[in-house]
Formats: structure tokens, C-alpha cells, sequence
């Protein structure tokens, strides 16, 4: 499992931050979390799947999401890659986003090659749920509406989210 928090990282009272640590999944760590470079990104999540011993399956949050449709469209090693948990995408292509998050815009908008799910919520304020829809449906990741979650993070109040990690599951099912 490689866990892939979004802008300015996950706290520890993050559900990824205690999956990880429950369950011993692996966090990419970026180099700069407050001001993440696209490329800079691409080339960490590149690496950490090489050094995987085996098929991984992504468990993505908000710019995270962002990250591994782009590393998608240009990574010859998605072939390792046996699913993605997809909670919560950042629109970067949003104002408010894309002015804080420069060269995130435009998100990739390809058919993911591996199985998907993408959970998103009814009031995210960092992506409106007809655009989480929308990417679910250009990734050709399966959707779950979480209902209202916000932006399903620590502040959801969601402890270990073990509804996520059951969905999780699925995925690592053939």
C-alpha cells in the first residue's frame, strides 16, 4: 500500500496516518508539502513504486487523487499498480485552487489503466460533487457518495474510517 496524502500532507489524526500506522502501509513522502511541484511529485511517486516489492495499491487524498492520474498518463510502470482508493480530489483547476497550487491545472482527465474507486462527498469545499462525479467518471473509477463529509480529512471526524478501509479491501480483491 503506498499512501498518497495531498497539499500540506496528512496530520496524524489523518485516517491515512493511522491506516499507516496500524497497518504498516508505506506514506510518499514529498519533498515540499506546502509548495508541491508537479514534477517534483511525479518523480517521488515514480520511485517509491520501483522500490515496492511487489503490485501496489494506491490509497490517494485530495491532491494526492491529482497526482496519480497525471503519474498515470506518463509512467511506463503502471502496469505495478493493482488499484486506487481515490477520497477526495482537490479541483486544482478551480480558482482558488489553481492560483495556490500552480502547474496542478489541467487535471489529467484519462481512463485510469488499473481498477479505481473514487469516494467523494456532497459538500467537499475543495471540489463540488458534480466535479468529483465528473472525474470519476473520466478516470473510469467506480463512485461511492460518502454523503456529507466534507472534505473527508481529520476535520470529517472520521477516527480510523474503517468503512474506507473495508473499501480498500475491495480493491486487492481479483
Amino acid at each position: 500500500m503506498l499512501v498518497l496524502p495531498g497539499w500540506q500532507g496528512s496530520g496524524p489524526d489523518h485516517w491515512q496516518m493511522r491506516w499507516a500506522q496500524a497497518h504498516g502501509y508505506t506514506v510518499v513522502t514529498q519533498n515540499d508539502w506546502m509548495r508541491p511541484l508537479r514534477g517534483d511529485w511525479l518523480a517521488r511517486l515514480d520511485e517509491a513504486v520501483l522500490e515496492a516489492s511487489g503490485p501496489v495499491v494506491f490509497v490517494a487524498h485530495s491532491l494526492g487523487c491529482i497526482l496519480v492520474a497525471a503519474w498515470a498518463s506518463v509512467s511506463r510502470h503502471t502496469a505495478r499498480v493493482k488499484g486506487a482508493l481515490l477520497v477526495a480530489p482537490g479541483d486544482t483547476e478551480a480558482p482558488e485552487l489553481r492560483a495556490r497550487l500552480h502547474g496542478w491545472a489541467p487535471i489529467v482527465r484519462q481512463a485510469l489503466p488499473f481498477r479505481s474507486l473514487l469516494v467523494g462527498s456532497q459538500n467537499d469545499p475543495y471540489c463540488t460533487h458534480e466535479r468529483a462525479q465528473a472525474l470519476a467518471r473520466d478516470w473510469s473509477a467506480q463512485w461511492l457518495d460518502l454523503g456529507p463529509a466534507g472534505h473527508i480529512n481529520a476535520d470529517s471526524l472520521l477516527g480510523d474510517w474503517p468503512q474506507g478501509h473495508a473499501l480498500l479491501q475491495t480493491l486487492l480483491k481479483d
